[in-house]
Parts: C-alpha cells; structure tokens; sequence
C-alpha cells in the first residue's frame, strides 16, 4: 500500500476543495432555471379531463333545442318533491358517520400507539377489509341479519330494536353500513397524522401533570390530528353524499338514491342536481379545510395542562431520571483512598 503523506497547509492559504472566497464588491450570479414546459401542459390536460364533462352537463341542462337557453331545470329544483328531504337526510347521515367513525377509530389508534406494536397489524387488517368486502356483499348480509327481526325475534323486545334501526326518518342501520364504509379511510387519514406526533411522550408527560384520559385525549392528541380530522370528515362526507348501492337496496331514498330515481322522469334537473351536489361537496371541502388549517392547538385554559406544558413537563422530567441514573451509576468513594 501506498504511504499517505499529509499535506501541511499555510494559514493563508485554501484547501484545495473550498470555494473560492467571494469578494465584498462581487455580485453573486445566480443560476437561471430553465422553464418547464410539461408543467402547463399537464396541468392543462388535467383541467380538460374534469371541466369538458362538466361544461358538457352545464350546457345540457340550460339548452333545450327549439327553445334556445333556459334555466327552468336549476329553477324547479327546490320545488321538486323529495329534494330537500333526501338532501337533508343524507347530511344528518354524514354527520352521524363522521361522528361514529372518528369515536370508533381515534381512541383505537391511540390505544394501539401507547400498546405492542403488533397490535397495529391486526387494527389495520380489520380496518381495510371494507375495501375487499364488495359493497353488494355487506348489503346482502345486513338484509339478511334485518331479516331476523319478523322471523325469529317477533315476540321478542329485540324486534323493536329491528323496527328502530330501519326507521325511514333516519336509519340508523345506513349510518353503521356507512362507518364500515369509511373504516379504509378514516384510518388511513388519522394514521398519517399520528405517525407524525410522539403520542407517548405526549400522553406520559400530561398524565404527570394530573390529566385524565378523556383529557388527554380531547387537548393534546385532537388539537394535533386538526388536518387529519378534516381530511377523514372530508372523504366520509363525500362517500355519504354519494353512496347509492346500500340505500338502494335496502330501500331508503337519500339524496343519491333520489337523483336516480328523479332521472327517469326529468333528465335535465337530475344533470342540474349532480351539478350542485358538486358544488356542496367542495363547499364543504372548503370548510373543512379551513377548519383543518387553523392553530394546532387551543389556548390552555387556567389550572388544565396544555400540550407545551406536557412536552416541557417530559423534558424536564427525563433530564432528571438521567441525572438521578447517572448519579446511582457513580462509584462510591473508598474510604482510606485518595
């Protein structure tokens, strides 16, 4: 092998790969980017894809050949009959789904990130299984289970309960089809936000300051899940608003269902009502991500710990059980020894 020799260098001088100094006077150049033309030309054929069918629909609802330009199909949608009864119940739908969703799926994440990490398969296995299970599949076996209520439970006070759940006012059992519907998504959405925060620390240092879980929970893990909340509230509103498949079958008539079934008579209105259940639904985005943009957490309020406060409180108290470790790890002195 070759012997190394350093190379000693004078105090004036510079290493071989530093940069050359910079003189006071000298203007520093810049490198100019080249423009990226495929940018635009992706963005434009991407704006094409969404837009040409919706002005399509546009232009197919506001003219009628003969009689020119009219907006006769947007002005009777508010008059038509079920509109604003199914529009109503498919919202309380939503948010009876995102209310359960979030109930079900935030304490079962938390719990899986302050428990074994294998638990985290098995929640995840459960919670995507809605997206193997066909959705005509779960409808063909949630009939199958209402059907019990007459045939085995008539005498029983469980029948009752069969009624209550099919009630057409507000059906609870689409509101449980719902929530096995948005598991796949709701998970996938609070899982990306916790695996950003360190959920232990967090939990361990408020639960030292004299918090109790439910606290915990709603004032220093939710103030830092804000855009994974409203992402998750997002995708399971939009999948309300427009899921047919289940509602259909088991007879119910929200807003979906009843856009269906008003195309058959009034073509032109059903085009129009897609085109402003669109326009809701990226209302609706809009809020929730709003909502999901705001400060991460609230103000504490007096006598309550806050998140600051809990992740000062860990600091501080693993610097101490370094130090108190350190110390025990000390040899003792001997006595007679210097």
């Amino acid at each position: 092998m070759a012997a190394l020799t350093p190379v000693s260098l004078s105090p004036d001088s510079t290493p071989p790969d530093s940069p050359s100094p910079v003189s006071p006077g000298a203007v520093p150049v810049t490198a100019r980017r080249r423009p990226r033309y495929w940018r635009g030309a992706v963005l434009t054929v991407a704006g094409l894809y969404f837009l040409t069918p919706l002005i399509s629909s546009f232009v197919f609802t506001v003219h009628v050949p003969g009689q020119g330009l009219t907006f006769a199909a947007y002005s009777g949608i508010l008059s038509a009959d079920g509109f604003t009864e199914s529009l109503f119940l498919s919202l309380s739908l939503a948010a009876a789904t995102i209310a359960l969703a979030l109930l079900l799926v935030v304490p079962a994440l938390v719990a899986v990130r302050l428990g074994p990490p294998r638990l985290r398969a098995v929640v995840e296995i459960v919670c995507m299984l809605p997206l193997v299970v066909p959705p005509i599949a779960l409808v063909t076996g949630i009939a199958t289970v209402l059907r019990w209520g007459p045939d085995h439970f008539s005498r029983t006070p469980l029948y009752q309960t069969f009624l209550a759940v099919q009630n057409e006012s507000f059906p609870v059992v689409l509101v449980l089809a719902h929530t096995v519907l948005a598991l796949p998504f709701v998970h996938r959405s609070l899982d990306a936000g916790l695996r950003a925060v360190d959920v232990p620390t967090l939990v361990e240092a408020a639960r030292n300051c004299g918090a109790g879980r439910l606290y915990v929970i709603l004032r220093v893990i939710l103030p830092n899940l804000r855009s994974s909340l409203a992402g998750a509230s997002f995708l399971t509103l939009a999948l309300v608003l427009g899921e047919y498949t289940v509602a259909s079958l088991l007879g119910f008539r929200p807003f979906a269902v009843w856009i269906v079934s008003v195309s058959g008579a009034e073509a032109r209105m059903s085009v129009a009502v897609s085109l402003l259940s669109l326009l809701i639904t990226w209302a609706l985005l809009l809020v929730l991500s709003r909502a999901g943009s705001g400060p991460s957490a609230g103000a504490p309020s007096a006598g309550a710990p806050s998140a600051g406060a809990a992740s000062g409180a860990a600091a501080s108290g693993a610097a101490a059980s370094k130090t108190a470790t350190t110390a025990s790890a000390a040899p003792a002195p001997v006595p007679g020894k210097e």
